[in-house]
């Protein structure tokens, strides 16, 4: 399914993990956060969350552990773990658009500061790098060419 959002973690003032879903103009109806299992395409479901109405556009952010007005929460992640790695991404109900993911660990929530928002970027080239930016440019960047 094509990517037309690009998801991205925060934290909340007193530190608590933040969902952050930047569309860039079609629509995400919700996101999971899961962790890849050794199956082969293997994965599992840590958390589960539908926007109340679809994200058609612009930025959003949910806070992960409690709920958020306008956000329900099929499956809330329990206790995460420090050396999980943990993937984070957006979906329409009928499979027509996804974001592209986020990948973190603890420690990366553990760097962030309110304001900022860590994502996976793709160059030009298709190279994937985790940064970290404010959210006024992750706001800026995230639907340029190249990034869905």
């Amino acid at each position: 399914m094509p990517a037309d959002a690009v998801a991205g973690i925060s934290v909340t003032d007193d530190g608590c993990l933040l969902g952050v879903m930047m569309v860039c103009g079609h629509r995400i109806d919700g996101a999971t956060l899961y962790v890849d299992s050794p199956g082969v395409d293997s994965e599992v479901t840590v958390g589960l969350w539908g926007a109340d109405r679809p994200l058609t556009g612009g930025l959003a952010t949910w806070t992960l552990d409690s709920p958020t007005a306008g956000w329900t929460a099929t499956r809330s992640p329990k206790l995460l773990t420090a050396k999980t790695t943990y993937d984070l991404y957006g979906w329409a109900k009928d499979n027509s658009w996804s974001s592209s993911s986020a990948s973190f660990i603890l420690a990366d929530r553990d760097r962030l500061t309110p304001g900022t928002v860590r994502y996976d970027d793709v160059s030009g080239n298709g190279d994937e790098s985790a940064i970290t930016v404010p959210v006024a440019e992750f706001k800026a960047r995230a639907c340029e060419e190249g990034s869905c």
